[in-house]
């Protein structure tokens, strides 16, 4: 090692720097392209010379080696081997859209082998289950909004479970009357329960266990009332039950720190679903004959409902049913052929409780609590009305 001092180097001198060997000097060839366009000089990872491209095909395409969209991965080849010539380059259609000079029909499913990115009718374009890749996905629609759509009614109708449910309970209702007024109770509580969490469920309020249970509080209630204060005193205790509960409802609801339209339409359903569980207390509230007949007669109508026949022609049925019902079962009772007229229009209300059971596509859950219990609940009014008025 050299021990000469600094200032005896040369200048510019860096003992750290590696002696450069002398380069070969290539020959230089003169371009074929236009002076103007420039020419990358340095060392590249390419091994051949580029073919050069016209002036008027001079759209900046992208570098060679740069995989585009639509083309196939591949990462096989070694590092510095030549690369396959480019193809001609084609104007991309997107997956959604028919390509030129074809129908809009005939899109199918995206393949990024193919120019345009779709395949052909044959490859089960048409016949596969699955609609066209998109790149911001489809937003789902429910039920309701595709049959009003196709131009179909969005109503579904609970079925011939829910009808044999409501017919069983409607039947302990009717034998329960015949044994006594604390024996009705039993199914009336029942009855009760499910009124009150299937009219929320189908308002779509799910869970609510607050306002559920508040409803069924208010059912109790006027149970209570009503067997503390006799058959003779009935409307005062369902309605006066029914006032308190609605203030009850009011003033939880305004203490409640929800948006204004969230509170209202909360206050709307636990007032609804209160009345109807209250409103129920009307067959211990009827005579015994009444609530025997009204009863029986909802059964038949609601199972008639149920059977596969077009709307008008069912309603037509399931009201002759009941009518039917009602002189059948009324000639057992002292009501006779009166009872015809407590089983029409009980019948009548239970096919409008029916009804709105079924609106907008309810879930299985709201058939079977909604649908199960709003006939009966319905029919309660004109079961007590109509007893009071033929007995």
């Amino acid at each position: 090692m050299s021990n000469q001092p600094y200032e005896g180097r040369r200048e510019g001198y860096d003992p750290y720097q590696q002696p450069q060997q002398p380069q070969p000097q290539e020959p230089q060839q003169q371009p074929d392209w236009p002076q103007h366009t420039q020419q990358w000089e340095g060392r590249t990872w390419e091994t051949q010379a580029q073919t050069p491209v016209p002036a008027a095909d001079a759209s900046y395409p992208p570098p060679q080696g740069y995989q585009t969209y639509g083309e196939p991965q591949g990462y096989g080849g070694a590092v510095g081997a030549p690369l396959p010539p480019e193809a001609p380059a084609q104007p991309w259609t997107p997956a959604h859209a028919p390509a030129a000079g074809e129908a809009p029909g005939a899109v199918g499913p995206a393949d990024p082998s193919r120019p345009g990115g779709t395949l052909p009718e044959s490859a089960g374009g048409a016949d596969s289950a699955y609609g066209p890749a998109t790149v911001i996905g489809q937003s789902r629609i429910t039920d309701a909004q595709r049959a009003r759509a196709e131009g179909r009614s969005p109503i579904i109708e609970p079925g011939m479970q829910p009808a044999a449910l409501t017919a069983l309970l409607a039947l302990l209702l009717s034998g329960a009357a015949v044994i006594g007024e604390y024996a009705l109770v039993v199914p009336l509580v029942l009855l009760q329960a499910v009124t009150a969490a299937g009219w929320f469920r189908l308002n779509g309020m799910w869970p609510a266990r607050q306002g559920i249970a508040l409803a069924f509080l208010g059912a109790v209630t006027a149970d209570v009332a009503l067997l503390a204060a006799g058959r003779e005193n009935a409307p005062a205790a369902i309605l006066g039950t029914l006032g308190v509960w609605v203030l009850l409802t009011l003033v939880l609801q305004l203490r409640s720190h929800a948006d204004p339209d969230t509170r209202m339409y909360g206050l709307m359903a636990t007032v609804v679903s209160a009345a109807l569980s209250i409103i129920a207390a009307g067959y211990p509230a009827a005579e015994p004959d009444a609530v025997t007949v009204g009863a029986a007669a909802v059964a038949v109508a609601i199972l008639a409902r149920a059977l596969p026949l077009p709307t008008a022609a069912s309603v037509v049925v399931a009201l002759l049913a009941a009518a039917g019902a009602g002189i059948a079962v009324g000639g057992m009772t002292d009501l006779g052929t009166q009872g015809a007229f407590l089983g029409l229009g009980a019948g009548a209300c239970a096919l409008i409780g029916h009804r709105v059971a079924s609106y907008d596509y309810p879930s299985r859950f709201v058939h079977f609590t909604a649908g199960v219990a709003l006939p009966l609940a319905a029919a309660a009014p004109a079961v007590y009305l109509l007893g009071r008025a033929l007995g």
